[in-house]
């Protein structure tokens, strides 16, 4: 479970449908002898290819204790995938609290008060469930189950229990028990995970300690440690609410009869105070961070660039998109091109952005091959970004890269559990279930000129993080500034609003 390693999802890719007009032609009858010969018809020009963006019809409503619920039908499979947002994460945790939504994604399989412990998955599994889970991510807390549809209403009951009633059966060793499985979750994840610690480190270098983000989506072991029964009883009372949840339902059912399940079990749930909404200014890094790392689990030098851009839904998002596309997915692509095939610098090549509520993150990442000097290959990195700049990407290369995300994005929507996925994010970041097509949208306007302008505009070379991570060799001693904090930047931002009220 978890953002860290600990949720499974499937995607199917396929190509994007396309359909084009065609042409028809009719035979003409030859003219009899003296006729005069008709000038041939003119042929009609084809119409433009038109994409096929599928639409995911819904219905979205509100209980009077607040809970919103979405539903969509798909009667392809007899399935029907139940699925809650809590819209909690890293955001909403204070300096010294971190990791507690990713806590309570474990606390709650642990049972409730009408589920015993241990029970959760077992009555699911007894029942057929597939896609049984929980993530966490910096924004929001997810859990779904897959089940056969005439088991709606025990997978509905369920997670009404647990809405409800989670904190009636906590006691304090299942606290104990789930902080000790995070905290190895977190062992295996980050500090037994080659550059996972020398990664942790950037990252608290460019997301300074007042911003919510800071402690990313696992939290601290000092932070677990500290923990208490009455910390985690409030951080429940202030976000684990119908007033803070959304309940999405996709899948084979008729609409009349689930809404009647939904009241029958989360209607009761009394009414809460909604959690009052986070404001905090997005991070900004100033200057040129660098990290050195002396490595103790990876084997060769690793080499990050990371820079903060828009996050989602911001102006620049998706050309920053494509961008790590061109820049990093395939073998054709620029840094794959430049450190993989040409100078033989690198062992692989990781781009990505990741664009959350508050903030984005773009990275290059690269493992460095034996016997070549890590500054050679970060100076190869930031050589072929400048070379950008004489040599712009071009328009081809750019509808390569969108076609790729298209068809991630489209047919993702075959499984059930994506679908409610896709629903919930759009509800979760714009209040509108149906934020899919824009996005989509979004996507199909990029163009070569607007990437090129996002890569001059957001990766700067003097506003950026930089990893090297090492191997130290034995007996060698510590790099200086073991603790992560840069001596020569300190990014800034404003810290979080108030986070809510208490439940009485």
């Amino acid at each position: 479970m978890g953002r860290n390693g600990c949720r499974t999802v499937i995607r199917i890719m396929m190509a994007l449908a396309t359909t084009s007009s065609a042409s028809v032609w009719a035979a003409e009858e030859a003219p009899a002898p003296g006729e005069p010969t008709a000038e041939p018809a003119a042929e009609p020009a084809p119409a433009a290819p038109t994409t096929l963006v599928p639409t995911l019809a819904f219905e979205k409503y509100t209980l009077p204790n607040g809970l919103e619920v979405i539903l969509h039908e798909d009667k392809r499979t007899p399935q029907v995938t139940v699925n809650v947002w809590y819209h909690v994460g890293a955001l909403h945790e204070s300096p010294g609290k971190t990791g507690f939504a990713h806590l309570f994604e474990h606390l709650m399989f642990q049972g409730s008060k009408h589920v015993g412990p241990e029970q959760h998955f077992k009555l699911l599994e007894e029942a057929g469930a597939t896609f049984v889970n929980g993530s966490t991510d910096f924004d929001r807390t997810d859990y779904y189950q897959t089940v056969p549809r005439h088991e709606l209403e025990l997978a509905l009951w369920l997670e009404a229990d647990r809405m409800g009633y989670l904190m009636e059966s906590m006691t304090q060793a299942t606290l104990d028990e789930q902080r000790g499985v995070v905290k190895n979750e977190r062992r295996q994840t980050t500090e037994a995970t080659p550059y996972g610690i020398a990664r942790e480190r950037l990252w608290q270098a460019v997301i300074p300690p007042v911003h919510p983000y800071h402690g990313a989506v696992i939290g601290s072991q000092a932070d677990l440690d500290r923990a208490s029964f009455a910390d985690v009883r409030a951080f429940y009372d202030d976000y684990y609410a119908p007033s803070n949840a959304t309940l999405c339902i996709t899948g084979d059912f008729d609409t009349a009869t689930v809404k009647t399940a939904v009241d029958k079990y989360f209607k009761s749930l009394p009414t809460w105070p909604k959690p009052k909404a986070v404001s905090v200014t997005p991070p900004v890094i100033n200057g040129d961070v660098r990290i050195q790392h002396d490595e103790t689990v990876g084997v060769l030098p690793y080499v990050e660039l990371m820079w903060l851009v828009p996050g989602r839904g911001q102006p620049g998002e998706f050309d920053l998109m494509v961008l790590a596309s061109v820049l990093g997915d395939g073998v054709s692509s620029k840094l794959q091109e430049a450190l993989m095939v040409q100078s033989e610098l690198a062992e692989s090549i990781d781009v990505s952005m990741d664009a959350m509520g508050n903030v984005g993150v773009f990275r290059i990442g690269a493992v460095v091959r034996p016997g070549i000097n890590p500054s050679d290959l970060q100076e190869t990195i930031v050589s072929t970004l400048g070379f950008l700049q004489e040599l712009p990407i071009q328009p081809d290369e750019v509808a390569r890269a969108k076609k790729k995300i298209e068809n991630r994005m489209v047919f993702s929507l075959e499984l059930g559990p994506n679908r409610a996925d896709t629903l919930q994010e759009s509800n979760h970041y714009e209040g509108d279930p149906g934020g899919y097509a824009r996005r989509l949208a979004s996507l199909q306007a990029v163009t070569d000129t607007s990437v090129m302008a996002a890569l001059q505009n957001w990766l700067p070379r003097e506003r950026r993080g930089v990893l090297l991570a090492v191997p130290k060799a034995p007996g060698a001693p510590d790099a200086a500034g073991a603790d992560g904090a840069p001596a020569d930047a300190t990014p800034g931002a404003t810290p979080a609003a108030g986070t809510g009220e208490k439940k009485q």
